[in-house]
């Protein structure tokens, strides 16, 4: 049996003082048998010596009432919340296992139970969980919001009980971790209330210094800013009291210690200069049908008796918060000419911006179960979208603090965003499918890049192009952890697609040459090249970094050594003239009308019917045609002059098709200049749109447009035209 741990005498104190906050506090909420259960279990653990302190000497007895009754107090209190909060140091203690829990009181506490359970077996080796164990554990419980309620609401009690603890570095790392993980997420569920404490705690033992300076300026000038308040709140009361329809209470707060010392360093001001130390709050008692009407009304009277700052209106109650907050918010000009922010809202706003969404539990007449539903699967949505090396950037605490816009589509459908999401970012919002293929937008009527940053109210039409792919630029592109997952995945499907082909080109390359490729000799090649694994070797290959004749002659060298390979394939680029003389039905007449041979146009220039060209033998044994301009014509003539070939165009009708160009334009950046270009090249007879990518810089803009053309001569006279268009500078052919 172990040794039967020492309560001091203030912790049996706290601990009766607890239990009769609790016995009151559950009345009507909790049947006295389950509470008397619960406390029968602790005090067996505790006789038995199974409950012992936890690193900063705590008596987890202690943390878990505390935990109950914050719960009951600020978030709200279920039964199976309260008896899982007080069974669970009985569990870690092995009093009571988790199927006699599950045969007491039910499936659901069994099942918060075993959640609980991991969560303090990850605690248990040290005072902070590593972040993506932190992600994997709220993955898990995002479908269930009351663990995530008890993990903050545990946190916010264990920084509480810190203030005596000398383990300062302990002190830090809890601390650290609630700022990045637990406070954003109280921010984003909406408890202000629990969040403003954790945020103060957290500055006061990371920064204790600043802290306890802040906290002394703060208390040297609570009567003067007492008396501020009452100066500014006592006009507000007399214009109230003539509309008694009106039923209301006013409220003043100082703004917490740690949003204070942000704002001066955002600022770069000391103390003294910052005014808006406090916020009016403006609480009216009215019926769901009045309050909006009322809580405008209100805003008349205030900014009727002090002026109001236009850019510091917010309005929260046509569209609220994802968290369900409602409020009307302005800042306006008090005595003395110093700032002073109002917010206006009904009770209950009030109580859902005290206690969150999970305000439903205690109040009546709040329909939130439906924003509960979307707010967890934002959550849910954030987590799943952000890899470990996010979570460590501090991106997910970014994530869950951003200010919301709105924007809306075409047909008046209304997205909800981040500030600062981007056009790509809206178009991976939409579907997945249309991010992938985005090329830009128009929004208001105006065209704009990927990289655009939308405003709220912004009406927006996403620009596709199936010639589109994402691209890794794009991840410093997007904002949201969604559309970044989607670009990654997207990348790597496209990696796979590649070394797929890459590996498709060597098989086709050893079967030109009559050999079949041995899959273990491979393997040994590509270690002997530095590849750790095949993916990255193919890859590599796809990219251009090693050259498929490269490897070809490796491979051989590497099964014999005494061959000669290049020789080998040079014999294999020897081309005979069978036809000689021969009327020529093909699209390309290559060396005097030479037939049978496998070619393709390249796509590094991509020539088009009436381009001077010339061919290229392949190391699969094709050839591929070049414009006699290409960029890479000069390298190919001079590294391998034995494999061009001579070619021309064909006078046949087949060569009448359609071919791919692209031409970069750049222009002044003025309305309508890109309407003009598109608008002309849709009246040009064999000319089709493919694709269109502008950007703007400043003043001007350049992009592509991606054409389906018959001939060259055609090409010529298009790019005339464009070139004549009003704003445009430049027209040049890729």
């Amino acid at each position: 049996m172990s040794e039967q741990i020492i309560l001091s005498t203030q912790e049996k104190q706290e601990i009766i003082s607890l239990n009769r906050k609790l016995r009151k506090n559950i009345e009507g909420r909790l049947p006295m048998s389950d509470y008397r259960l619960a406390k029968n279990s602790i005090k067996k653990a505790v006789a038995e010596g199974k409950i012992t302190r936890d690193k900063f000497g705590n008596f987890p007895v202690i943390l878990d009432m505390q935990t109950a009754y914050l719960m009951g107090e600020e978030i709200g209190l279920h039964r199976e919340i309260i008896i899982s909060i007080l069974l669970n140091s009985s569990v870690q203690g092995g009093i009571i296992t988790i199927e006699q829990v599950r045969e007491q009181f039910g499936e659901s506490v069994a099942d918060m139970l075993t959640n609980l359970t991991r969560i303090s077996a990850l605690y248990a080796k040290s005072p902070t969980i590593e972040s993506e164990n932190f992600r994997n554990l709220l993955l898990s419980f995002a479908n269930d919001m009351r663990i995530i309620l008890i993990m903050i609401a545990s946190r916010l009690v264990l920084l509480r009980r810190l203030f005596n603890s000398t383990d300062n570095e302990g002190r830090k790392q809890v601390a650290a971790e609630a700022s990045k993980l637990y406070i954003p997420l109280a921010h984003k569920l909406g408890f202000y209330k629990l969040k403003s404490e954790m945020e103060d705690l957290a500055l006061r033992y990371s920064e204790s210094e600043v802290y306890a300076e802040l906290s002394r300026k703060l208390q040297e000038t609570s009567a003067s800013r007492e008396d501020y308040m009452q100066s500014f709140i006592r006009p507000i009361e007399t214009a109230l009291r003539k509309n008694p329809h009106i039923r209301y209470r006013i409220k003043g707060r100082t703004k917490s210690i740690n949003s204070i010392w942000q704002k001066m360093k955002r600022q770069k001001l000391p103390f003294e200069n910052i005014y808006d130390l406090f916020a009016i709050r403006i609480i009216i008692d009215s019926e769901p049908q009045n309050e909006k009407s009322e809580c405008w009304q209100v805003y008349s009277i205030v900014t009727d008796l002090y002026t109001p700052n236009p850019n510091r209106l917010r309005d929260w109650l046509s569209v609220p918060k994802s968290n369900g907050y409602e409020s009307l918010h302005t800042t306006v000009i008090g005595p003395e000419g110093r700032w002073v922010e109002v917010q206006i809202r009904t009770e209950r706003m009030d109580a859902i911006a005290e206690h969150g969404l999970a305000a439903h539990w205690r109040y009546k007449g709040i329909k939130s179960e439906k924003g509960l539903d979307n707010l967890l699967a934002s959550i849910r949505d954030t987590l799943e979208h952000l890899t470990e090396e996010d979570i460590s950037e501090n991106k997910f605490k970014m994530e869950l603090y951003k200010d919301e816009i709105f924007v809306f589509t075409p047909k008046g459908d209304l997205y909800r965003l981040p500030k600062g999401a981007t056009i790509l970012d809206f178009a991976f919002c939409i579907h997945t499918g249309v991010g992938s293929k985005c090329t830009g937008a128009r929004v208001n009527g105006r065209n704009v890049p990927i990289r655009h940053t939308l405003n709220n109210g912004d009406q927006v039409e996403i620009i596709t192009s199936n010639s589109q792919t994402p691209k890794q630029a794009w991840l410093t592109i997007a904002r949201t952890g969604r559309a970044r997952s989607k670009i990654r995945q997207a990348l790597k499907d496209l990696t796979a697609r590649q070394a797929d082909i890459a590996r498709e080109m060597l098989i086709r390359k050893f079967k030109n040459h009559k050999m079949e490729l041995d899959e273990a000799m491979m393997d040994q090649l590509i270690r002997k090249m530095g590849f750790k694994r095949l993916s990255d070797f193919y890859q590599r290959v796809a990219e251009g970094g090693i050259g498929v004749a490269e490897i070809f002659k490796r491979y051989q060298e590497l099964v014999n050594p005494e061959s000669n390979a290049s020789a080998q394939s040079a014999q294999n680029f020897t081309l005979v003239n069978e036809n000689e003389g021969k009327e020529s039905t093909d699209i390309l007449v290559i060396e005097r009308n030479l037939k049978g041979v496998d070619y393709k146009l390249s796509k590094c220039c991509a020539p088009i019917f009436g381009d001077e060209i010339f061919g290229f033998v392949t190391i699969s044994g094709g050839i591929s045609i070049h414009r006699k301009d290409c960029t890479n014509a000069h390298q190919l003539r001079e590294r391998y002059p034995y494999r061009i070939i001579e070619a021309r165009w064909s006078d046949s009708e087949r060569c009448k098709g359609s071919y791919q160009v692209t031409l970069r334009v750049v222009g002044h950046d003025d309305i309508g200049i890109v309407s003009n270009i598109t608008s002309l090249i849709s009246q040009e007879k064999e000319v089709i749109m493919r694709g269109i990518n502008i950007e703007s810089h400043d003043t001007l803009f350049s992009g592509t447009l991606t054409l389906m053309i018959t001939e060259t001569s055609k090409l010529k006279k298009l790019i005339t035209k464009i070139e004549s268009i009003k704003g445009v500078k430049q027209v040049k052919r890729l």
